[in-house]
């Protein structure tokens, strides 16, 4: 074991160029040993000249994204000591170095943590009550580079208890002093406290590790799957999806890392101090080079997303603005604009409408059901009657019947004579109403005459009775197109089937609306089994409501589709389409398979007149979902122009990098001849590697120009070629590999 740690040890110096400084091993300096991220900010190796000075619009693409997270896996038990065991790489690789680190806490081990006032975090209210009986670890926090998955030099440290904000601190600020960029954004699945009183804990702690944050910007948000864990206030000030100049960071790149490393937990907890941090250094070295050899392919596939999906939010973004008035879009966007400047503004993500009680829910329902029984008596049949009346009586009746359909079919097996009196009513009353009608409809379409004399025929054979909710109208819509039908009539219905298809949409919004209320309103107030059965009737109720209002608008569309080539109509099925069940859904939710970046705007709420809607909550709504939507078009932008910058820094610091071996080979003089050429020999080697990586990625990326401006307009050429050619650390690809 002894010969393996100290065979690693070596190599890992070797590889970072130590036996070749004059100054030797000895002079080797904190986190020198890693295998760096060349995607991330290095001043003085990959970025330009003056970046500190570039305007503010330029100068975000600078910033170094971290992410910070804690693993209880990786525990150690309470076996040998560092006296007896220290550490061979001793703070030079991911690892803090461990003395000052222990002597650190052990100055300040004893404040208490203080409590969550978000929910209530495990990893913050349990911090100082963890177990830790047998342990002398009970895991490690990391910092990693949160865009490219990459662990960075002194960002791992043991945890003794929970996750204590002490240690996560030591670990942050030894990562950030270690890169000289002036902007920060840090992503923490309990940042929303963490960062409260962080400015006050650093001035405990060693001077060695106070940040200046004079012309700093320094950002805190919560990653992607952590985030509706916590409260609603938190969810919107601390989203990567709502924060300006972020792309399309996720900030779970720690959770991605733990799977790789946590292979090797159970064998590690067994070692002793110095052997497993040594351990891990060469594990994590390891994954750090698998993700540096594969920047070239992920960085395309992402670059590819990122331009298609750019394109597909900044068009959805343009169709939903077109429907907004102009004076309301100046208002919504002076809002945004001044919260991303100061995030103490008011929050426009945020809903501004007290939410719907559940008695005024209730109120909604029954003023619908008294409109809806209203509309039901008041269909009015006269000898001398309109074309126009006719039709809309007709389409009153299609409603009746489907209504009534309903309540048949929800009636039951066991329903009592009182259901089945009222039934009957109902079925009576409808009768006759069809039969008047009936009556009237052969005088404006004499078609339908021997239609019905068919029907009656086939009638009286069949034992079955007709029911009411069966009979057949026939309106304009429903006749076969080779018959003769008065062209005004099938005007007349064109015209009230695109009123009912209008005002259907209407109602499946509102019912939609009520819905998504009351279930929030269930989840945030209702408790025990009488009060949640009570709601439960209620959405159930709103469901039904719902469904009865697509079935209104299919009827209204299928009678449109009849129609329109009868009458030569165009252009009507850009604004009605048909209607799916996952249509159905609020502005803010998304379907199976989308996530907040990438799910679409239902069409339902983007139809002409919709925002004229007065109603207060519809549009705070409508002002939330433009605020989302216009984010998800500025990060998926942002996300293109950090993938091309951090295109850029990978192949500048691979220039650097090789041109840094170069000089490598002759920095150092050796008394024998062997060592010099040897020495040469190796820099040259690992130039070469990064020059053939260099040259690997440039041709990897040639397509990106095309990639970029046609954002990928179905042009297959663009399509990544399989490559089964993989860059390893035993030698640069071959000139012949493709």
């Amino acid at each position: 074991m002894r010969m393996v740690r100290q065979w690693r040890n070596l190599k890992g110096l070797k590889r970072a160029g130590r036996g070749h400084d004059p100054s030797g091993v000895d002079a080797t300096s904190a986190g020198e040993c890693v295998v760096f991220c060349p995607a991330c900010p290095h001043p003085g190796k990959n970025l330009p000249e003056g970046w500190e000075d570039a305007p503010q619009d330029t100068r975000w693409k600078y910033a170094l994204f971290l992410a910070i997270d804690a693993n209880f896996r990786l525990k150690r038990k309470l076996v040998s000591s560092d006296h007896a065991d220290p550490s061979l790489n001793a703070g030079s690789c991911y690892f803090v170095e461990e003395t000052t680190y222990k002597q650190y806490l052990s100055m300040r081990g004893c404040e208490l943590q203080e409590k969550s006032t978000c929910v209530s975090h495990n990893a913050v209210n349990m911090a100082d009550t963890k177990s830790s009986r047998g342990l002398a670890a009970t895991g490690v926090g990391t910092v990693d580079c949160a865009r490219h998955e990459m662990k960075l030099p002194n960002g791992v440290g043991d945890l003794q208890k929970g996750e204590r904000y002490l240690n996560m601190d030591y670990l942050v600020f030894s990562v950030i002093l270690g890169f000289a960029v002036v902007a920060f954004n840090l992503s923490y699945d309990i940042a929303c406290q963490w960062h409260k009183k962080l400015w006050t804990r650093m001035t405990s702690m060693p001077a060695r590790l106070h940040l200046n944050r004079e012309n700093k910007i320094i950002r805190f948000f919560v990653p992607k799957f952590h985030l509706n864990a916590h409260i609603q206030s938190c969810q919107t000030a601390f989203s990567f999806n709502f924060g300006k100049n972020v792309g399309r960071t996720d900030g779970e790149a720690p959770e991605r890392g733990w799977a790789n490393i946590n292979r090797v937990a159970s064998s590690t907890k067994e070692m002793g101090p110095g052997a497993r941090r040594d351990t891990l250094d060469d594990h994590f070295s390891d994954w750090n080079w698998k993700k540096v050899t594969m920047l070239g392919q992920n960085m395309l596939r992402k670059i590819k997303e990122a331009s298609s999906r750019s394109k597909l939010h900044r068009e959805e973004l343009d169709e939903l603005q077109q429907l907004i008035p102009a004076s309301s879009l100046s208002v919504w966007k002076s809002e945004i604009e001044a919260w991303e400047e100061d995030n103490t503004r008011p929050n426009p993500f945020e809903s501004r409408v007290v939410p719907m009680t559940q008695a005024a829910i209730r109120r909604q329902l029954a003023e619908k059901e008294a409109t809806d029984l209203q509309a039901g008596v008041d269909v009015s049949l006269h000898a001398d009657i309109s074309p126009s009346v006719l039709i809309a009586s007709g389409i009153d009746l299609q409603d009746q019947q489907r209504r009534l359909a309903a309540d048949v079919s929800a009636l039951g097996q066991h329903a009592t004579d009182t259901q089945k009196t009222k039934i009957y009513n109902q079925s009576n009353a409808l009768q006759r109403r069809l039969d008047n009608w009936a009556q009237i409809q052969v005088l404006y379409m004499p078609a339908v005459a021997p239609i019905r004399a068919a029907e009656e025929i086939r009638r009286s054979e069949s034992i079955a009775a007709l029911k009411p909710e069966q009979f057949q109208l026939w309106l304009p819509s429903q006749l076969d197109p080779h018959l003769p039908c008065d062209k005004k009539l099938r005007e007349c219905e064109w015209e009230l089937r695109y009123a009912q298809a209008h005002d259907a949409l209407n109602d499946v919004r509102q019912h939609i609306r009520l819905f998504a209320h009351l279930n929030t309103f269930k989840t945030a107030n209702i408790r025990g089994q009488r009060a949640s059965t009570r709601v439960r009737t209620a959405l159930d109720h709103a469901i039904e409501k719902k469904h009865a209002s697509k079935d209104k608008y299919d009827a209204a569309h299928d009678a449109l589709i009849a129609l329109a080539p009868l009458l030569e109509k165009v252009g009507w099925t850009d604004i009605l389409h048909p209607l799916g069940v996952t249509d159905m859904r609020p502005m803010g939710d998304f379907i199976q398979g989308q996530s907040e970046g990438t799910r679409d705007i239902p069409w339902i709420w983007k139809t002409p007149g919709v925002l004229q809607d007065n109603d207060e909550g519809l549009q705070d709504c409508l002002r939330i979902e433009w605020c989302k939507a216009r984010a998800r078009e500025a990060r998926w932008s942002e996300e293109l122009l950090l993938l091309l910058e951090e295109m850029r820094r990978v192949l500048t610091f691979l220039a650097w990098q090789g041109t840094w071996w170069s000089g490598l080979a002759s920095a150092r003089h050796f008394e024998r001849s062997a060592d010099s050429e040897g020495s040469a020999a190796y820099a040259n080697r690992q130039s070469a590697l990064r020059t053939a990586m260099l040259e690997k990625f440039k041709q990897c990326w040639a397509i990106v120009p095309a990639v970029v401006s046609a954002e990928l307009d179905d042009d297959t050429s663009l399509s990544m070629a399989d490559d089964n050619s993989t860059l390893t650390i035993e030698r640069p690809p071959l000139a012949t590999e493709d």
